[in-house]
């Protein structure tokens, strides 16, 4: 392989996907997909979707199933968890690498700054001795694309943006003097917070058909938001959700 794009393409609507995007991914001979099986085969599918819509030749498509990794960890320990499934799946990519020749892509969920560790693997892979020429092309966020769809500005006038995780939220609370934006939350961590004056924006599969949306003070809407989630779930199997909270 010669070349490798790493691509945000966006929260999952094709119409999204940025002009620059568009050009990278018509440049390319093999986009490889890291499946994460059966229960999640809707992110792989939205994936093709963006392919048929924006991509004019032949191509293939070479799916790597997403080694497991322990979930149950905290502190030191979680560290270790991620370098060790990190270690793995680049091992992975790197025999996907091997067998291609051309110009190669990986399509991120979103943009590939912001919690997500392809280009972190990308490079394990290069350091262990592959040569190829990699660009990176920015996508648009959840962030972002939270903040659209409600249409709100991330921070107050002259503040702060903090972003997090669900698990630091537990860990370390709320902080003061910022909108503090959420991501990657499998525990409803918003539930935590007992202050009456914060205010919060949810939204779970944003840009897709089931995109849902749910804002107010937050201690009016949090059993509402736990509900809608656990519903979404549970008919789906999968969910990815995002959320804003500000003192109001």
């Amino acid at each position: 392989m010669r070349k490798l794009f790493v691509i945000g393409i966006g929260a999952g609507d094709p119409e999204q996907v940025t002009v620059q995007a568009v050009r990278a991914l018509r440049g390319v001979d093999v986009f490889f997909v890291i499946g994460k099986g059966e229960a999640k085969r809707e992110l792989v599918d939205v994936r093709g979707a963006i392919l048929a819509a924006h991509v004019d030749h032949p191509y293939r498509v070479v799916e790597v199933a997403d080694p497991p990794r322990e979930r149950e960890v905290s502190g030191a320990d979680y560290r270790g968890v991620v370098e060790d499934w990190h270690e793995r799946r680049a091992g992975l990519l790197a025999e996907a690498f091997d067998r291609v020749d051309g110009v190669g892509a990986i399509l991120v969920w979103g943009d590939p700054s912001l919690y997500d560790s392809t280009l972190r693997m990308v490079e394990r892979v290069r350091a262990g001795g592959r040569s190829f020429e990699l660009e990176v092309i920015p996508g648009i966020t959840s962030a972002q694309a939270l903040a659209a769809r409600h249409r709100i500005v991330l921070h107050d006038i002259g503040e702060p943006v903090h972003i997090t995780t669900g698990r630091r939220l537990r860990e370390e609370g709320l902080g003061s003097g910022c909108s503090t934006l959420v991501m990657l939350d499998g525990e409803c961590s918003f539930t935590t917070v007992s202050d009456p004056d914060v205010h919060i924006w949810w939204a779970a599969y944003l840009g897709l058909a089931d995109e849902t949306l749910i804002e107010g003070p937050l201690h009016e809407v949090r059993d509402r938001i736990v509900r809608q989630r656990t519903e979404l779930r549970e008919r789906k199997g999968w969910i990815m959700d995002i959320y804003l909270m500000r003192h109001i």
